[in-house]
């Protein structure tokens, strides 16, 4: 799964769904996951080590934003998208980047995940 923030993490790998007793563990946009950072950006000496946010092998919570399995929206349509994708948190729930790089899903907003909305270039 691709991170789109700018915490540092490229490449994830989901463990578990958070508070998902329906559903068989399957995870949607919106919901809450622990995963393992699988790639992340390399760390030279320019960048202070304070700057990096992560690390290859940190679990970490994220919410997930684009899934290629097809969500249905309420007034009908159906959407999916090219890839899955997520966004790191913090154990408080919030994000770990300050910036998100891709198209999130609208169905955020309806989940209480309204601030990633309000950082993303572009809402489906």
């Amino acid at each position: 799964m691709q991170v789109i923030d700018n915490s540092g993490a490229l490449l994830i790998e989901c463990v578990n769904v958070l508070k998902q007793k329906v559903n068989n563990g399957w995870g949607s946009v919106g919901d809450e996951i622990v995963c393992v950072v699988k790639k992340a950006r390399p760390v030279n000496a320019a960048t202070s080590a304070s700057a990096v946010k992560v690390r290859r092998g940190d679990v970490r919570r994220a919410v997930i934003v684009r899934t290629k399995k097809v969500v249905r929206r309420p007034d009908g349509r159906f959407i999916r998208f090219d890839d899955n994708a997520a966004v790191l948190l913090n154990n408080k729930r919030e994000m770990l980047g300050t910036r998100i790089g891709g198209v999130v899903s609208a169905d955020l907003r309806m989940k209480g995940w309204g601030k990633i909305v309000s950082l993303a270039p572009k809402v489906v």
